[in-house]
């Protein structure tokens, strides 16, 4: 006896043959037909966009990806300056700048009215106490210059609006994946410049120089100096494996690495022959930061890959957008010199996605756009007009990283931090209870 579910599914049809080379063929057929169908109407709708493009830009607009960082939930009621909050810092900015715009014309209103705000009962009181034809036609003269006035003032608001718009980093639109936002450093909050002068200076930072060595008896050498390739400036020293050699600490490599001016220290460990940890000490009195490599490939695996040369390359820091997040931008930051060397074409990309920090190294190059090449359109299917017959071709230098941060200390490591906020944040397993909800 065959169910209702096994009649009613074309694909389950094939379930009532009792022969199993029947079935197999059977099935083989209905997927090929699906196959056929789908092929049949793409290519369908593909005709009527060619002829309609705004059938086009309907459809992309209308199939956005509800992805899990569109979801993504801020803590409203916390403290901006606070690390492990997770607080927009441009969207907190946009706020205070209108709670300031409204405190200001408030003022103005106050002012024009003599220091008494207005109430509109007896404003409408006034109004019908008034019965002589020419005090009507006065208060009319007033009422219109007023709604003139009024009406500047609110033309100037929109205007001033859109400015800071422009100026404080606006939201990313619904359109667009708010992964492709680049870090804005001026948005640093005061509290994070006192806790960490040695990052957010007002002084010029010097030229960048690290420090790369490993942890006690490593063997991984070879993969902690390709990690060190991505550090300009650097210097690789192993860690001594004899058994009679001194086990010097990391407190002690700092002080070392600092009387010979560098800038930082950057400390491979390694689990199972593999690299595990990354540790960044900022030189000469911290802070730390924690990282595990949860993803490490070298250049020579990536198919296509390049050799990268000596050329300072260019940083890009995306989708940081806490002051935890800014404080991760600011490390990376101060470890490459503020005037990369274009010549070499190399760009070093720092990009945040779900609190997982992707670290990958290009080399670029335009050129000229091929016949058989499509046309360059955005997220949303249009045109982008200046790059017709331009072209971006990307080649892989590696290694590729994926690290998380875990812990950052004030000090030189847990040992070098004393005091009641040396443990400034940590990672814990309840962080991650809200899947929507995210630290960087």
């Amino acid at each position: 006896m065959v169910s209702r579910k096994a009649q009613g599914s074309g694909r389950t049809l094939s379930m009532k043959v009792g022969n199993k080379l029947r079935r197999q063929q059977m099935f083989v057929e209905n997927k090929r037909e699906a196959t056929k169908s789908r092929h049949e109407e793409r290519h369908r709708r593909k005709k009527e966009e060619d002829k309609d493009p705004e059938l086009r830009r309907q459809r992309l607009e209308k199939n956005q990806a509800i992805t899990i960082e569109k979801k993504r939930v801020w803590d409203e009621d916390g403290d901006e300056e606070t690390l492990g909050v997770s607080v927009d810092l441009a969207q907190a900015k946009r706020r205070r700048m209108e709670r300031e715009e409204e405190e200001a014309e408030r003022q103005t209103m106050l002012e024009e009215n003599g220091g008494v705000e207005e109430d509109s009962d007896d404003a409408d009181a006034d109004s019908m106490l008034g019965s002589d034809d020419d005090d009507n036609e006065e208060d009319e003269g007033d009422e219109d210059e007023e709604d003139e006035e009024r009406q500047k003032r609110i033309q100037e608001r929109i205007r001033k609006r859109q400015e800071r718009d422009v100026s404080a980093a606006p939201s990313v639109a619904a359109s667009l994946a708010p992964s492709t936002t680049s870090t804005n450093m001026d948005l640093t909050p005061a509290s994070l410049a006192r806790k960490f002068p040695n990052l957010f200076s007002d002084e010029p930072l010097p030229t960048p120089k690290v420090l790369v060595t490993t942890s006690i008896n490593a063997t991984i050498h070879k993969e902690a100096q390709d990690i060190a390739s991505l550090f300009p400036n650097f210097q690789y020293i192993p860690r001594s494996a004899h058994r009679h050699g001194h086990k010097y600490s990391v407190r002690e490599i700092c002080k070392f690495a600092h009387n010979r001016e560098f800038t930082a220290v950057v400390v491979v460990n390694e689990n199972l022959k593999k690299p595990d940890r990354l540790t960044i000490v900022h030189l000469p009195a911290g802070p730390t930061l924690t990282y595990t490599i949860s993803h490490y490939m070298p250049g020579k695996k990536i198919p296509g890959h390049g050799n990268p040369t000596n050329h300072y390359p260019e940083l890009l820091l995306n989708n940081l957008r806490t002051s935890l997040g800014l404080l991760v931008g600011k490390s990376f930051h101060t470890l490459y010199p503020p005037q990369p060397e274009i010549q070499g074409r190399q760009v070093v990309t720092v990009h945040n996605q779900r609190d997982f920090i992707m670290i990958r190294r290009h080399r670029y190059v335009f050129r000229d756009k091929r016949a058989t090449e499509k046309i360059v359109t955005d997220v949303e299917g249009k045109e982008i007009k200046g790059f017709e017959e331009i072209r971006v071709g990307l080649q892989a230098l590696g290694p590729n990283l994926n690290v998380k941060l875990r812990r950052v200390d004030k000090g030189i490591g847990r040992a070098g931090s004393e005091g009641e906020e040396a443990l400034q944040w940590e990672w814990k397993a309840k962080m991650e209870k809200t899947r929507t909800r995210f630290n960087l």
